[in-house]
């Protein structure tokens, strides 16, 4: 070997190996004669079907025990335990049978509600499907339970009819038995996980004949480890991280945050590095930087859609004039691909190499999206400001003209728009909510109707705040303008249009957690028809202006909680 490509180590420690809490798992009873269950529902489809089962074979294996049926407080499609009725199990309850683990996020969030109950004293299972296994136990790890139970089954609850459901849960009651009455050891050594790798090291050497060979090398290991997105990735050498690491204004060494899942330690270094593998040069830093704050404020949720089944994937929206300073595109292909977008591409993948080696989310571990998305390797655009009729975004946003803003938004998909049709706005409005009526099938559509709405912080999504981002093209922006019309203007008639006939927009949604959530509206189960907004208020859309000419829009849906930081030179 004649060539040797030394580069920093992008991967983060996670928490739990630096500092993390720890607790022991709960005492078990010997029995639970005479005990008090509670049979808990995170509000996950069919869930209630195996809590049923669940408490047929335990009043049929024990005597004179009492049930407690709860549902989580908050949330909508995934509930969690508030702290009120945290503190009820602690005081009332001597067990705790828990479902369903089947997605990603929803197994994150079970597994947490079982670490705290154990923690608390109190042993609990959680039901969790067998492709969600290594999920669950990186979870409990992570929420310092590593012990916790979560009872495996062959399948889904989901999609699955009554009889499969009680039939696994039959054949899995031995196991919740015995977890829930036999001790648990307490590991001595945390456990690892085959698909996860991580490593220590400062830096990282590779070798070949030549730096070309060695650079291969770098890239069969990092593909190997999980550590890469999949396409060829830029040496994060010493001289180009701290440059990077220069132009944040930082020490290399200082803690930006803990990113979930897994809650690696995130310095501006593991940072920089990651952001040089994917392109970025220094005077994107400032940039990156602010993208970070962004996916580190709680109401924006990164544990659960890092963690989701779903395709969400953060579209980044840069307003103000950093973007021309760094050479963002705003105008035509502003989206990529192509050399035009290679600023907006390397600061979007950034983030995507970010989630990944700092925040851990890796896929089939901590990253469990069903089929995926191209979404995900980057999306990052900048603000047509030339052509914004109105106030431009940052300024919206109630920040000053003079200043340079970050947005991040986290929408499950995106959709065109297309009408060359019209000037009229009341005509764009039609056509456009042919199209927002009918991006049903997310979790966000008609979420309003089975959530029960948390404080910002507790994370998406169970604030019950979302925002549908039109990134709308010049010429649609002129004509709406053009009559007068001002984005609240917009906002408001897209929210009175975009309705749907109360039973169509519950397809895919739980019945009793609506019954749960909106007592008052149960007059509706008796006039199925009745046309219901599919989201809360006109405040679930936001405008951005981007892209070149001719009435071609986007439509980002079910998006997040948007987060907007200023970008700080330091």
């Amino acid at each position: 070997m004649s060539a040797r490509l030394s580069i920093v180590n992008p991967v983060a420690t996670p928490r739990s190996h630096a500092d993390g809490d720890r607790f022991p798992p709960a005492p078990r009873p010997e029995t639970l004669d005479g005990a008090t269950v509670a049979l808990y529902w995170n509000g996950k489809q069919n869930g209630l079907d195996a809590l049923v089962k669940a408490r047929e074979l335990i009043e049929a294996a024990y005597e004179d025990v009492t049930f407690v049926e709860m549902t989580g407080a908050l949330g909508g499609t995934t509930r969690y335990l508030s702290e009120e009725q945290l503190t009820l199990i602690e005081e009332k309850v001597d067990a705790l049978v828990g479902t369903s683990a089947d997605c990603g996020s929803c197994t994150s969030w079970l597994i947490r509600d079982l670490c705290e109950v154990e923690r608390r004293g109190v042993p609990a299972i959680g039901y969790t499907a067998a492709i969600f296994d290594e999920d669950a136990r990186f979870s409990a790890k992570t929420f310092g339970v590593p012990e916790a139970c979560p009872v495996i089954v062959p399948e889904c609850f989901s999609n699955k009819d009554t009889a499969e459901i009680h039939r696994m849960v039959e054949e899995s009651f031995a196991e919740v038995v015995e977890c829930l009455t036999k001790p648990r050891p307490v590991f001595d050594v945390l456990p690892e996980f085959a698909s996860m790798v991580l490593e220590s090291a400062p830096e990282l050497h590779y070798g070949g004949g030549d730096l070309l060979e060695a650079f291969d090398e770098m890239q069969r290991r990092f593909v190997a480890n999980g550590w890469s997105d999949g396409m060829p990735l830029v040496p994060p050498t010493r001289a180009k991280v701290d440059a990077m690491v220069a132009a944040s204004g930082l020490d290399g060494g200082h803690v930006v945050g803990d990113f979930a899942p897994g809650f690696g330690i995130g310095t501006v270094e593991k940072i920089a590095a990651n952001a040089v593998m994917a392109g970025c040069r220094p005077e994107t830093m400032p940039v990156i930087m602010a993208m970070m704050e962004c996916v580190l404020d709680p109401s924006i949720g990164l544990r659960t859609w890092a963690m989701s089944t779903g395709p969400q994937a953060p579209v980044v929206l840069v307003s103000g004039p950093i973007a021309d300073e760094i050479g963002m595109n705003r105008g035509m292909c502003a989206l990529g691909p192509g050399s035009v977008s290679e600023v907006n591409v390397a600061i979007g993948r950034a983030l995507r190499l970010i989630m990944m080696n700092v925040g851990l989310s890796y896929p089939g571990i901590t990253d469990m999206d069903t089929i995926g998305t191209p979404m995900k390797f980057s999306a990052c655009v900048a603000e047509n400001e030339e052509r914004t009729p109105w106030a431009p975004w940052r300024v919206q946003q109630g920040h000053s003209l003079e200043e340079s803003t970050v947005t991040v938004n986290v929408p499950y998909g995106m959709t065109e728009f297309f009408d060359f049709q019209n000037s009229d706005p009341e005509k764009l409005i039609e056509s456009w909510s042919t199209l927002t009526s009918h991006a049903v099938g997310t979790p966000s559509a008609g979420a309003w109707l089975i959530k029960k709405d948390a404080p910002l912080e507790a994370g998406y999504p169970f604030h019950g705040t979302f925002s549908n981002l039109l990134l709308m093209a010049p010429d649609h922006a002129a004509a709406f303008a053009a009559a007068g019309w001002t984005p609240a203007d917009i906002k408001e008639a897209i929210h009175r249009r975009t309705k749907l006939p109360f039973r169509q927009l519950m397809l895919n949604q739980s019945m009793p957690a609506f019954e749960t959530s909106h007592p008052e509206l149960r007059w509706l189960l008796d006039a199925p028809e009745t046309p219901v907004t599919v989201n809360p208020s006109a405040d679930c859309f936001e405008l951005f202006v981007v892209g070149a000419k001719a009435g071609r829009s986007q439509f980002c849906f079910g998006g997040t909680n948007s987060v907007t930081k200023p970008v700080i030179r330091r």
